[in-house]
């Protein structure tokens, strides 16, 4: 897990890939499912988030990258991520279909409760838009580039990181009866 949790935490750090496109909403999910202990499961996308935003952080602060890894407001990031975790708890059994689906409610949950919060936010946070039902709407239209992103990087990830759980678990059972 140790692994997953760095490797994540550099890709998203990669410079000039889509926005969005980062294994951590894969990695919630796969954490809620996979992870026994929920509080660890609940802190694994927590702490990718954080290393790869105090990669950024420092790349910043060193002048070889605009973005910031640290800024007002993040904490809600933060909380967002854990709670994606449940959508990964909420698999019963792991299989394709249920991957599947849990792939696209999380970055849908996040989108919403994401956007949502930044229109409800003061100041320049959802681009100043108004606080009305139109405002929102046009907040979210704001982040669908991000979300369009999201739900293929979340696809793919999990694709990836449940189908490698699978062959080594696979792997692993095939060594036991041999």
């Amino acid at each position: 897990m140790i692994i997953l949790v760095v490797i994540a935490s550099l890709y998203r750090i990669i410079p000039d890939r889509p926005y969005g496109f980062a294994p951590q909403w894969a990695m919630a999910i796969f954490a809620g499912a996979v992870i026994k202990d929920k509080k660890w499961a609940l802190i694994v996308p927590i702490l990718s988030l954080f290393i790869s935003d105090l990669l950024y952080q420092v790349l910043y602060l060193s002048g070889l990258s605009t973005i910031q890894g640290f800024y007002e407001g993040q904490w809600q990031n933060y909380i967002l991520f854990g709670l994606l975790s449940f959508v990964g708890m909420a698999i019963k059994k792991i299989n394709v279909v249920n991957v599947f689906i849990a792939s696209l409610a999380a970055p849908t949950i996040y989108f919403l409760l994401s956007n949502f919060i930044l229109w409800a936010g003061t100041g320049t946070r959802g681009f100043g838009r108004p606080k009305t039902f139109d405002g929102l709407l046009l907040c979210y239209n704001d982040g669908l580039p991000f979300y369009r992103t999201s739900l293929i990087a979340t696809i793919i990830f999990s694709s990836i990181i449940f189908g490698a759980y699978y062959l080594v678990k696979r792997s692993s059972a095939k060594t036991l009866v041999a």
